[in-house]
């Protein structure tokens, strides 16, 4: 119980100071309403506190230092902010799910699939120390499976699945892998070099979900949206690259800069009829087609 009562506080020093600086008594104060709130007690002594501030650094890998000019404390840079957000998100969820049998009446979560993390652990391996890896991989549109030996160079998530990203060393082409869709993953001794300077940020950079570059260069898609549409767009953004063009009582028009493939296609059409594709033409005209066949299936968008 004290292990968990003391994660649960650390969440609670790194969101108030996510927030903005701020004193040990300002700091104080929070744990002391949490404490108030919930059925632990997180109120802690200066010394607990800087304890606490060690814990954190070496659990989260989150450096809260303490600026003397303003008497406050505050998290230093943050290189890898979206990792830090995941693992935060991870230990919500877990104090929720850890309630939820009390409170099953009061909170409700989504049914879904796994999210195939079982090779999360080793692929980071594989990757870390530059092993190829083999494991027998079956495609959506293909029942016969492969047997498959990758380079492996990053991992990738996207819409609640993984996939891994690396060289297939039967052609040497940068593929995707889905992790859902591997069976009996092997680690070999095989080294490659880790000196290929890849990197899955800048790969993906102008792509929208999984689907690799598939063009010279990216192009600039304009979409119109309703205005009611346009504050689900405006609140979470299609992608990176997204800027707005206008913003009007009928409609919202965004810019975007991404490669057009069929990820993207299927994006546009979850919206339904109402979005409109403005450039390029021929994505314009990819998504109409798309519309014609969908309500001649009687698919409802």
């Amino acid at each position: 119980m004290a292990k968990k009562e003391s994660l649960i506080r650390f969440n609670l020093i790194i969101k108030k100071l996510k927030k903005h600086p701020a004193t040990f008594h300002e700091i104080a104060d929070v744990l002391e309403l949490e404490s108030e709130l919930q059925e632990y007690n997180f109120r802690v002594s200066k010394r607990t506190f800087q304890r606490d501030l060690r814990e954190i650094r070496a659990l989260y890998n989150i450096d809260i230092q303490y600026d003397f000019s303003r008497k406050v404390y505050y998290i230093a840079d943050d290189d890898m902010p979206e990792i830090r957000e995941r693992v935060l998100e991870a230990f919500d969820l877990f104090h929720a799910l850890n309630l939820s049998d009390r409170l099953s009446e009061h909170i409700h979560f989504e049914k879904r699939r796994p999210q195939d993390t079982e090779h999360l652990h080793g692929l980071l391996h594989a990757i870390k120390m530059g092993c190829q890896i083999s494991f027998i991989y079956r495609k959506f549109y293909d029942d016969a499976p492969s047997v498959r030996t990758v380079e492996p160079y990053a991992l990738k998530e996207f819409r609640n699945r993984w996939y891994v990203i690396g060289c297939d060393t039967k052609d040497q082409h940068i593929k995707t892998f889905g992790l859902d869709r591997m069976s009996e993953l092997e680690i070999l001794r095989v080294k490659f070099s880790t000196e290929h300077g890849f990197s899955v940020t800048e790969y993906f950079r102008y792509c929208f979900g999984i689907i690799s570059p598939n063009a010279d260069a990216p192009q600039e898609v304009i979409l119109s949206f309703t205005p009611h549409q346009g504050k689900y767009i405006k609140s979470m953004p299609l992608h990176a690259t997204q800027q707005v063009v206008a913003d009007t009582a009928k409609e919202l028009r965004i810019s975007l800069r991404l490669f057009i493939t069929y990820d993207l296609v299927m994006e546009i059409m979850s919206y339904g009829p109402k979005v409109k594709v403005l450039a390029p033409e021929h994505l314009a005209q990819e998504v109409r087609e798309a519309h014609k066949k969908a309500a001649g299936k009687g698919v409802g968008m």
